[in-house]
């Protein structure tokens, strides 16, 4: 049932906050401190995306969606790797997110920007006691594996792991780098599709929130920006759903499944992909289906070429047979 509004705790716990604020400030202060090297910059790049991707496909696509299937040992990698992001547990997260679509941009949402604002969806109910636990009730599918239920408790063992390994390639300051500087951009991309998500872009599809689809934000999320397909339709692997929508992380979910680590990934149907919102004058919603308009089209454009034929042989006739060449002899 949706929580009222009045009963809704919008308060942030500082102290318990106070990790959290001293890894941004951390990050932001310690690569002056460190020599520079591109190489550097390359790791948080590169472990920037690695993560993010195991982030929406594991977190988001798999956990929360169920848009794949996987065994249940390639299920426990994605977990792992999406909790190297310290995003908290992988119960946690999709429980949290399954709530999310039940009550998008309605007063029980956990992270609306329509109703708290901007920094309370983008940062703030993340740092509230009031949303620590985790939802069991929403994911008892996956809750009964003791191999995710360890990994929800102890969420901090797979970033302080790669921690540890990245110290372990290249000391302090790839740990700076690699680590600090990567998990602190890392938060903030995953953190903009609760938030910005919800006022930046377009709107393809009617849906009951403000989801948008967002280019910039699908680059940065690998895939995750194309928000408005996603909210009109859940399930799917793939969240960039024409050829120009970029979506890495379907691109890799392909490759993993050609080789066989993933398999029956789920892709929205025609009539899904192609309905299109069409308003009119009391802003009621009439859906037609692409095909259907190519149809139309196709059926007009041939009337008028056909009409065109017409007019162009009845000129012809009008003005009589062309006259004979007149040759002349040599």
């Amino acid at each position: 049932m949706p929580t009222a509004v009045a009963s809704r705790d919008r308060s942030i716990n500082w102290v318990s906050s106070i990790p959290f604020f001293a890894f941004h400030l951390f990050a932001l202060v310690a690569v002056f401190f460190v020599p520079f090297h591109w190489s550097y910059v390359a790791w948080a790049f590169g472990l920037y995306y690695a993560r993010m991707w195991a982030v929406t496909a594991g977190y988001h696509r798999y956990f929360a969606h169920r848009s794949f299937k996987t065994s249940r040992v390639f299920q426990f990698v994605l977990a792992f790797l999406a909790e190297t992001s310290a995003q908290k547990g992988v119960l946690w997260w999709a429980a949290n997110h399954r709530h999310h679509h039940r009550e998008s941009d309605q007063p029980a949402d956990l992270h609306s920007p329509l109703q708290d604002g901007f920094w309370w969806s983008h940062v703030g109910w993340i740092l509230s006691d009031a949303y620590g636990d985790t939802r069991e009730e929403s994911i008892r599918d996956f809750a009964r594996f003791p191999e995710l239920r360890f990994l929800n408790r102890w969420y901090l063992l797979p970033p302080f792991l790669l921690a540890v390994g990245v110290f372990l390639i290249g000391g302090f300051p790839l740990l700076v780098w690699g680590f600090f500087v990567s998990t602190v951009v890392l938060w903030h991309g995953t953190f903009t599709i609760n938030s910005l998500s919800h006022v930046f872009g377009s709107r393809r599809y009617k849906t009951t929130d403000t989801s948008r689809n967002n280019f910039l934000l699908a680059l940065v999320t690998c895939g995750e920006g194309w928000h408005n397909n996603h909210h009109y339709h859940q399930n799917t692997a793939n969240q960039g759903w024409f050829w120009w929508e970029v979506d890495a992380t379907y691109y890799v979910l392909k490759l993993l499944s050609a080789l066989g680590l993933v398999s029956d990934l789920r892709r929205p149907s025609d009539a899904v992909k192609y309905a299109f919102r069409k308003y009119s004058a009391d802003d009621q919603v009439a859906v037609e289906s692409m095909p259907a308009m190519f149809g139309r089209a196709r059926v007009a454009a041939l009337a008028a070429r056909a009409k065109v034929a017409e007019a162009v042989k009845g000129a012809t006739e009008l003005a009589g047979p062309a006259p004979l060449p007149v040759l002349k002899r040599r």
